[in-house]
């Protein structure tokens, strides 16, 4: 039925529950699978205010490794993941990406035709709505979407 599966994940438990779920759908459509993280834009707040100006660009570019450096793990672990099912997955890390844009933009460019991931990321586990990021590629989506709660 679905024959290119991608799957959002960000590290937290329901993130790691719609990439478990989605290599198993994976694996009973024998689909290809794209696996992707994103990493929003680093926004330092720093700016002029009596104090003059700081320069924010040494700040920025660490922050920008580590969260490289946190994606490359965590699409390790889930490269490992759909190898442990017999799944052989592409990954890839969208750094300077709010997740909703770089997810709709990878199913364009990749030609995939669902999406799985999970009800709310990192920045919204304790919410009882759907996550900010989940509602916007369920309203901008032009393929099925899975959300996993």
């Amino acid at each position: 039925m679905f024959k290119h599966l991608l799957i959002a994940t960000d590290g937290s438990e329901l993130g790691n529950k719609a990439l478990a779920t989605g290599l198993a759908l994976a694996r009973l459509n024998q689909a290809e699978v794209t696996i992707i993280t994103a990493t929003d834009p680093v926004s330092t707040g720093i700016g002029s205010g009596g104090f003059g100006t700081i320069d924010a660009g040494t700040l920025v570019a660490r922050l920008e490794e580590a969260y490289a450096i946190e994606a490359k793990e965590l699409l390790e672990k889930a490269r490992k993941q759909s190898q442990d099912a017999g799944i052989t997955a592409q990954t890839l890390h969208l750094p300077r990406h709010h997740p909703a844009d770089g997810i709709l933009e990878t199913v364009a460019e990749r030609a995939c035709d669902l999406i799985v991931m999970g009800s709310h990321g990192r920045r919204g586990l304790s919410r009882l709505m759907l996550g900010s990021q989940a509602a916007e590629v369920l309203a901008r989506a032009s393929v099925p979407v899975l959300i996993v709660k």
